[in-house]
């Protein structure tokens, strides 16, 4: 995948572990995303801070679909 030349601020993850597995589920639907790096502590292991999800420009509205269709529909 080549490397897009500008990124957009999807959402905020709860955690790095919760970034990590958004960010898998948005790679495997082909959207190019990422992890910002200065959110991450790898020295210190996974971190328990918020770490913003990126997207490349052009995916943000597609990836927006995909994170909503993850969550679960409310019970009448």
């Amino acid at each position: 995948m080549a490397e897009p030349k500008r990124w957009l601020l999807l959402t905020t993850a709860p955690d790095q572990l919760t970034a990590e597995i958004w960010k898998d589920i948005l790679l495997q639907e082909g959207v190019p995303a990422m992890v910002n790096p200065g959110d991450t502590m790898s020295f210190m292991g996974v971190s328990a801070f918020p770490c913003r999800i990126m997207v490349a420009y052009g995916y943000r509205k597609r990836a927006q679909e995909i994170l909503a269709s993850l969550q679960p529909e409310a019970e009448e």
